[in-house]
This record gives C-alpha cells, structure tokens and sequence, in this order.
C-alpha cells in the first residue's frame, strides 16, 4: 500500500502565560522511523520555567472561581477543535511517536472523548455532601457541608507513548477541576502538546492557566521541589517516578508507572477470541504501553491450541511505515529502545527459552513481533518491563497457580483474565494484586473515564477523568451551628 504524503516541516514556540516564544536553544524532533525532521521547537530555560510558575498562579486566581458552565464550555471547546484537527494530531502522532497512523487516529479520537467527559464532570464537582454533626449529646444542632476545592497549579510530567490521550488525561482534569498546569512533554514527543495547546488558546482557556515547556530533565526536576506547585501527576518510567516523589516534598503526588502485564486464558474460555485479543494487546504500537500484555498464562491443555491461534495471528501483522495504512506495527521510540530489547530476547533464548516468531533482529528502530515460550521467571523478559512487541506464553495447571505466578512481579496495573467461571473470575478479582481485572479481555483493554492506575512500583493514585479530579481537588467543610 502507498504511503501518505507526510505532514510538512513546521517550528513551533513554546506556549507560556498565554504567549508564544521563540527563544532559547532550538531543537529539531526526528521520526523514529526514518529519522527524517518532523518539526522544531524551542528548549525553556529556568527563567522560562519560574516564569511559568508564577503565571500559573496568577491565573489560578481565576480559575479557581470560574463556574461550572464556563468551565464545561472551554472543555467543550477543546473537544471540538481536536475534532476539527483530528487529521492533523493523528499524522503528526504518527510521524513523531512512530505510532501506526491507523492506531494514531485511535488516540486522538479517546482524546476527544476525554475532554467531552471533562466537560461533564466539571459540572458535578461541587456537589458537596451534608453531613449530621448531631451524633452526641455534646454536638446537638450541628451539621457539616462539604465541598471539594482546587487544589492550585498543577505540574505534569507526560511520556511519549500516548502523547496526545495521557496529557489530556492530566490537562482535562486540571481544568475541570479549576487547576492551572505546567506541562512539561516527553522529549521525543513535544510537538503534540504544543499542538493542543493551539487548540487549548482558541478554546479561550484564561492566559497562564496552561503553560507547556519543553524542559530538560534538571530543570524539570527543580519544579518538582517547588511548593508553589500543589501536585505533581508523573506518567513515565518507574525509577524516575518514585524518583520524583522523593523530591517533591509536600506538593500531592500521583504516579502512573510501568507494568508486566499478565494475562490469564483458562480452558472453559473462548480461545480463539483470548488468542486474537493477546495479539492486539501485546504488539499494538510495539508493545509500548504500560498495559500492553507481556506474560501469557494458558491452562495447560488448551496451550497449544491458544500458542497455534496466537503465532497465525502475529504472522498477518504488517510491519513498517506508521505512515501506510496497512500498517499494525511500526518502529519502537528510538533504536536504543530496539537494541535493549533485542539483547533481551537474546539472553532468554541463550538461557533456554524458545523462540516461536520474531526474534533479536531489527531493522533501525523496528523489531519484529516476539513470541517466546520456556521462559523463566527470573528471565528480563518475563520479570522486568519490556515495553516492546515480546510476549511470552507459559502453561499453568491450576488456577491459583496462575494468580500467583500473576502476582509474582514488582507491577501490579492491570491483568486479564479470560473465563466463563464467574467463581474463578471473582477469584482473581480478589487476589490479584493489580490496580484493575479486566474479565473476557486482555490487560490493555482501557477507557478513558474509568479509574486507572497501579500497586506495588506501578504507581499510587488514579487517572479516569472523576479520580483524576478527585486526586486534583481536596474536601473542605463549614461546620454549622444551628443550635
């Protein structure tokens, strides 16, 4: 099929306090694919960065006192223009993520679901509780009204695997909730958010209540400290985010980090549909999401028959230009991200595992979808984060077994399971140590609004627009005498 003609060159300012600036160290970002220039834009510096703080809190001011109303018609607005430039987002997501541009337009359509059910909940924040304070003798005639408030600026820290859907997830809530954030983008991917912001300023959100700068990591790591700033949310890899919580002294931290994650495929379950759905989940967008399944448990007299369905699946996967339409899996971030996980696979087939498709080589940035079986669980593949198209599949006998081998890992974000016992299924439910149990589909299943976030070194707290608002607000009451 023919590749699309490529979305031309463009330099971008950064967007501080409601003005854009051409200053500062000027950097081009290259396509991971064939390292051709997707545009350019601009490092901020300290001075930038301290500026952007103080905006932020000037514009908090008046934020914080905007009504629902005009608060759900600025996220309406977002919406809208994101709708009105979906072509746009997806190819320039495609061009400097390497994200298939099929897969691309996907995450710009969850972007534009994301703000619309921002603009919901902004209207159903305050609605506070009342709460009896009458409960003794002594408090007779007292009653509480409890209302959630913002909690101020905001700083945001974003990857660059999703990086139009998971800055929304920070820049939607924030908003909603009456925030103000500093934005600071994944290096490889910053064009994107300089891109929203385009749309964020028409939408006629106040100056200075987003602000996105392209920072070097020092500079960054310095707002982390600032207790102007009331809450860091870090998506990103673990030992920088629990890194970064250590830094941030009293500011609220949330964290959504990596994972491992696990899928369960017992015998009562529909095997072509766990097989076909394993496929999607490990090497959509080179298996470079925190959810992307990673270790394949099978009940062992249906292994064969899943590993069958599974490596027919893998081989219809087109592999190549993000660009061509036919395209389902591109190249990884960088071609050192290639090379690590190569050396990977190598280490587990020298350590005994069997390679059933792809393997060690690449080409660039682009490897080659990966099944292996006989894994160990010492094994990088199976205990660590690959974050690449590599799944393993192993047998288990028992059911329990499964959980536990599950649960066998530093991550806990989300697992799969599939069953048509819905005993075994509130069983894994129970005892599986992650943040969320996805029955009859795989772990990378995920919609914008639900609660989502991990245990263990995944992280602490929620994204899904009324947690992450919640996570973003904190309770206040009046207490009443009325006696």
């Amino acid at each position: 099929m023919a590749t699309a003609t490529k979305t031309p060159v463009k330099t971008w300012g950064f967007y501080l306090d409601g003005r854009w600036l051409t200053e500062g160290e000027h950097f081009e970002v290259l396509a991971p694919y064939d390292h051709a220039v997707v545009g350019s834009s601009y490092r901020a510096s300290a001075a930038h960065a301290e500026e952007a703080v103080r905006a932020a809190q000037r514009a908090f001011q008046i934020t914080r006192k905007m009504p629902g109303y005009e608060r759900q018609a600025i996220l309406r607005a977002i919406s809208g223009g994101i709708t009105t430039r979906r072509e746009e987002f997806a190819r320039l997501i495609a061009l400097e993520a390497g994200k298939p541009i099929r897969t691309a337009r996907a995450e710009v359509d969850r972007a534009i679901f994301t703000f619309a059910v921002a603009a919901e909940e902004a209207t159903r924040i305050g609605g506070g509780e009342w709460l009896p304070l009458d409960w003794q003798a002594s408090t007779a005639g007292r009653a509480g009204i409890v209302r959630r408030f913002a909690l101020g600026p905001i700083l945001a820290i974003t990857p660059f695997n999703f990086p139009l859907n998971l800055v929304a997830h920070k820049v939607a809530p924030a908003i909603a909730a009456g925030c103000t954030t500093v934005l600071k983008p994944a290096p490889q991917t910053p064009l994107t958010s300089l891109l929203l912001a385009e749309v964020i300023e028409q939408a006629g959100l106040p100056a200075g209540a987003l602000n996105v700068l392209p920072l070097a990591n020092p500079e960054a790591e310095k707002l982390v400290g600032d207790d102007r700033l009331k809450m860091l949310t870090f998506t990103g890899s673990v030992p920088v985010g629990w890194a970064l919580k250590g830094k941030s002294g009293k500011k609220k931290v949330t964290l959504e980090l990596g994972g491992n994650a696990g899928v369960i495929v017992h015998s009562d379950a529909d095997i072509d549909v766990a097989a076909d759905r394993c496929v999607i989940g490990g090497f959509s967008y080179a298996g470079q999401s925190c959810i992307s399944v990673q270790r394949i448990y099978v009940q062992r007299s249906v292994e064969q028959q899943f590993l069958a369905r599974l490596l027919a699946g893998v081989q219809k996967l087109h592999v190549g230009d993000p660009l061509d339409e036919a395209t389902d899996v591109g190249p990884m971030i960088s071609e050192d991200a290639a090379r690590r996980a190569s050396s990977w696979i190598e280490e587990a087939v020298a350590g005994g595992a069997k390679l059933h498709a792809g393997g060690a080589r690449r080409q660039g940035a682009v490897l080659q979808p990966t099944v292996l079986t006989n894994v160990r669980s010492s094994m990088k593949v199976s205990c660590q984060e690959v974050f690449a198209p590599v799944v393993i599949v192993e047998p288990y006998d028992d059911f329990a077994d499964a959980i536990r081998r599950v649960n066998d890992s530093p991550f806990g974000l989300q697992a799969g399971v599939f069953t048509r016992d819905s005993k075994l299924l509130f069983s894994a439910f129970e005892n599986l140590e992650v943040g969320g149990v996805i029955a009859g589909d795989m772990s990378a299943f995920r919609i914008d609004h639900m609660p989502y976030g991990g245990v263990k070194d995944s992280g602490i707290g929620r994204e899904g627009l009324r947690y992450a608002i919640a996570e973003m607000t904190e309770p206040r009451i009046l207490v009443l005498n009325l006696g």
